[in-house]
């Protein structure tokens, strides 16, 4: 099957370019069938978007310093083990240490071992919103929002539900927390709770109205849950902010391209070029 040349696709060059990959992981990936790219009018190899989003999760695991052979091997594990309705670039997939991580609605496991991570998809907190945003000042709150903040940091690792109590303890104390808002939002979105990573982002923002991660948090939500024209103003809105933001770039990429707008896509895949480490 032959591609062309027409802006929508991307040849091997290209995709080094754009997403900093060595020639070995790009080949180990086709050969392992995770990505099977067409060919262009001269025969050459032609990448889509979802190739691009999946060749850059393995940019990922190589920035943590994952050996290729153990990228591969793990992928292939994993790969052995989904349904064919459940597409690899639809996982999220990460480097902890060593090992390799994965997480899909049902839970996290280690794609060597198969062994069960830590669930994170902890219940929500009732009334959260309306109890951050009633919150009034008090003497020595932002001290005391800063200690709760460092607190709730230190826990993530072993008790994500005490993280997220100390994170909401810190904001009703000190609402324009940037910080606190981020990480929590983080621990959210991990745990694919993107109704409330909404939610949590728009109150967010009633008091960090200037924050290009917070933004860009209310973009990850909307897309995530399949509103495309609101997650890309959010995008936008980031990229207005800080138009260092690399992620932004990215994510606005792909919309623009399912929205069929291919110069939009290749400017901002090109932003992404130049910006990604």
């Amino acid at each position: 099957m032959t591609a062309a040349d027409d802006g929508s696709t991307f040849t091997l060059r290209r995709v080094q370019a754009l997403l900093g990959l060595s020639r070995q992981i790009v080949d180990g990936l086709i050969e392992a069938g995770f990505v099977t790219p067409t060919r262009g009018r001269r025969n050459e190899r032609r990448f889509t978007f979802q190739d691009l989003a999946l060749l850059r999760t393995a940019h990922a695991l190589q920035a943590q310093h994952i050996p290729p052979r153990r990228i591969l091997q793990s992928l292939a594990r994993l790969q052995a083990t989904l349904p064919p309705e459940l597409p690899l670039s639809g996982l999220r997939i990460t480097g902890i240490g060593a090992d390799i991580a994965v997480r899909d609605r049902n839970g996290g496991w280690q794609s060597d071992s198969g062994q069960l991570l830590l669930d994170f998809d902890v219940a929500p907190v009732a009334g959260t919103v309306t109890l951050l945003e009633r919150a009034g000042p008090r003497r020595d709150a932002e001290h005391d929002a800063q200690v709760l903040f460092e607190h709730a940091l230190s826990l993530e690792a072993t008790d994500v539900r005490a993280a997220e109590s100390a994170y909401l303890q810190a904001l009703a104390l000190a609402p324009r927390l940037e910080d606190a808002w981020l990480n929590l939002g983080a621990l959210w979105a991990a745990a694919d709770r993107y109704p409330e990573l909404l939610r949590l982002s728009d109150a967010a923002l009633n008091h960090c109205a200037d924050s290009a991660l917070l933004h860009f948090n209310r973009g990850v939500a909307l897309d995530h849950l399949e509103r495309p024209d609101e997650a890309a103003a959010s995008y936008e809105r980031s990229l207005a902010l800080d138009p260092d933001l690399a992620d932004a770039h990215f994510n606005l990429a792909r919309l623009r391209e399912e929205a069929g707008d291919q110069r939009a896509a290749l400017r901002h895949l090109n932003a992404y070029r130049r910006l990604a480490p």
